[in-house]
């Protein structure tokens, strides 16, 4: 074994969450939560939640699909479109479009109203409809901060080509081979949109330490050091080891998530998560006496 081999930590996996059960949120969104803070808060952190939607095929309509005006306040949500178009417009004067391969960065911080719907061109013409939305902690320092939103294209995040055709990774957050992600994050985290082919065996650099997780939206791995993680399955790895390491079993298209754990309290109620009770409620009482705004 050479030095560099030595300094080598192969990562095991831990567990696998799966979810087969689906819910809509609003009429537009067909999910299933693939994790959740309330299933193991301090193991994610600094993830919170995963929602998968679709992938569904949605005839043409000239109804407006999707979710109405609703708060949040003491996170990030990130959502990621695969197929489809989504539009989002909030109370801070944010807003946008959102189609195959951008991304929407929102943070809510110290309190939002938004709405979500599908693209108007896209409801009329019909179509597959398969994204995911990720909400990612932030610490208490940053929870009261003002919100902000980053509308990020697929034209502007780089994309990383594995060696001998192994895939290719796209950089949303974070830094891979040298590409470096154009979100802006609170704490220090990777974010990564990988296609991954058939019959390789691939090996991905993740800091040890840092929890890493492994969401298969479609295709199957299998993760060295023993277990597999199918489609719409997200794997939730060992703390401690620098490397992972996954056979490729099936074409698959997967996001890595690695982030440093805010070790804080996590306190949620609905589209609120903050660090303790009185905060929570806080939250509710601002939200109905209008002080996180409205929409137009």
């Amino acid at each position: 074994m050479s030095a560099s081999d030595s300094s080598r930590s192969v990562r095991s996996l831990a567990h696998v969450h799966r979810n087969t059960e689906q819910h809509w949120v609003g009429d537009g969104f067909p999910v299933r939560t693939l994790f959740a803070y309330s299933d193991g808060g301090a193991e994610l952190s600094p993830f919170l939640l995963f929602d998968y939607a679709g992938p569904r095929d949605f005839p043409p309509t000239t109804r407006r699909l999707g979710v109405g005006e609703h708060p949040h306040r003491g996170f990030e949500t990130v959502t990621i479109v695969y197929d489809g178009v989504v539009e989002h417009r909030d109370s801070s004067g944010g807003g946008g479009r959102i189609g195959p391969g951008d991304v929407q960065w929102m943070t809510a911080a110290s309190g939002i109203v938004h709405e979500e719907f599908h693209g108007r061109d896209f409801a009329r013409d019909g179509g597959r409809f398969h994204m995911v939305q990720l909400w990612v902690n932030l610490p208490a320092k940053d929870k009261m901060k003002s919100p902000r939103y980053q509308s990020i294209l697929d034209a502007d995040i780089p994309a990383v080509d594995l060696p001998d055709g192994r895939g290719t990774v796209r950089v949303i957050a974070g830094a891979f081979d040298g590409a470096i992600g154009p979100a802006q994050t609170f704490t220090p985290m990777d974010v990564w949109d990988v296609r991954l082919r058939a019959g390789h065996h691939v090996e991905l650099p993740v800091p040890d330490g840092h929890t890493v997780l492994l969401a298969v939206l479609d295709g199957a791995v299998h993760v060295d050091g023993g277990g597999a993680i199918g489609p719409a399955e997200v794997g939730v790895f060992e703390r401690t080891g620098n490397f992972v390491i996954l056979d490729v079993e099936h074409d698959t298209t997967a996001l890595v998530l690695s982030g440093d754990p805010i070790d804080e309290p996590i306190v949620g109620h609905g589209p609120f998560v903050m660090n303790t009770v009185d905060e929570i409620r806080q939250a509710l009482a601002d939200y109905r006496s209008g002080r996180m705004g409205h929409l137009g």
